[in-house]
């Protein structure tokens, strides 16, 4: 126990494996360059509240790896180095309170793994970034009351987190309307971030429904606006595919139709003799005797199948001779 004895540097006859020191209510001067407490590697509480440090060093407790409690209370810290608190890995319990710190630097806290009290009131704090918070998430006891806390828009983040660790006396400075109130109990429209309005208050409801007709039927100007070129050509294509198609089915059917009606009429030669046939007067003069019809005979069904190779006969193709030469065989056989 050392507080009150006007002390610049620490006692050099104090043993070295000392694990609790109280220097508070002293003037001790923070050296620069080099640790603060450099013989003393067994300390596990160090009090050096009430001295006036102002700010600290760089990796002034470096030395210090078994610390598990810090009280710097009451120092007039106004600026904490990112590595103040280098090799602290081991603290439990660290003590800001009544000092002059304006902002947290989000490093200060990076070496700190096993922190698990925080103590931050009273101090000259107006807000606090989200990555520190984020940060502070992992340290179970965070206080923060007697700051001057700006409740404007800013403080949105620390509002949120307030209101998961249910701090209920974190109160406002300004401005001057919600002075006194919980930052916790404030909702996102008290703290000034209200959400943006979609017409102004001046345009008349009429206005408004003219503008949300033509938001509505307008077509985007974005990337998804110039994709009717890409609909009309898909269009087209298919349109020309179809056309194509039905074009091939009706060429295949004409050329099926006209091979099926694709037929010559009958040689008027005799399929037996190969004379020319008669004409109607020969068939008159020869319609008395047997012989001319024997001569003469009417050309079976495998004469006229030899003629045409596909077997159909069209009413059409029969010449007025064959129908005469018919007529000549009946009236033969009835007079016979």
């Amino acid at each position: 126990d050392c507080h009150g004895k006007s002390l610049l540097h620490a006692p050099s006859s104090l043993p070295s494996n000392i694990t609790s020191l109280d220097l508070s209510f002293n003037s001790l001067v923070v050296p620069r360059h080099r640790t603060l407490l450099m013989h003393f590697p067994s300390l596990r509480s160090l009090n050096l509240s009430s001295n006036a440090l102002l700010a600290l060093s760089p990796a002034v407790f470096s030395n210090l790896g078994a610390l598990r409690l810090l009280d710097l209370s009451s120092c007039s810290i106004t600026y904490l180095h990112m590595d103040a608190f280098k090799g602290l890995g081991n603290l439990h319990t660290l003590l800001l309170r009544n000092n002059s710190l304006q902002e947290l630097e989000v490093p200060f806290f990076l070496p700190l793994k096993g922190l698990f009290h925080l103590d931050l009131q009273h101090n000259a704090l107006v807000s606090v970034d989200t990555l520190s918070l984020q940060l502070m998430e992992a340290v179970p006891q965070v206080w923060l009351e007697g700051n001057p806390w700006v409740c404007d828009c800013t403080t949105h983040p620390l509002q949120r987190w307030l209101q998961r660790r249910q701090a209920v006396q974190v109160t406002c400075a300004s401005p001057p309307e919600l002075r006194g109130h919980e930052v916790a109990a404030l909702d996102f429209q008290d703290l000034g971030c209200q959400m943006k309005q979609r017409f102004p208050r001046g345009v008349s409801t009429a206005q408004q429904i003219t503008v949300t007709h033509s938001n509505t039927t307008t077509p985007p100007s974005g990337k998804g606006g110039r994709s009717w070129p890409y609909l009309v050509g898909f269009l087209v294509a298919a349109i020309g595919i179809s056309i194509l198609i039905a074009l091939a089915a009706r060429c295949k059917l004409f050329h099926k139709n006209f091979a099926s009606y694709h037929h010559r009429p009958l040689p008027e030669t005799s399929s037996i003799g190969g004379s020319p046939m008669e004409d109607s007067s020969g068939w008159d003069r020869g319609s008395s005797g047997r012989g001319a019809s024997e001569s003469h005979p009417v050309p079976g069904a495998a004469d006229l199948q030899a003629e045409d190779d596909d077997g159909f006969i069209e009413d059409n193709y029969i010449q007025p001779s064959e129908q005469l030469r018919e007529e000549e065989e009946r009236e033969l056989h009835f007079s016979i």
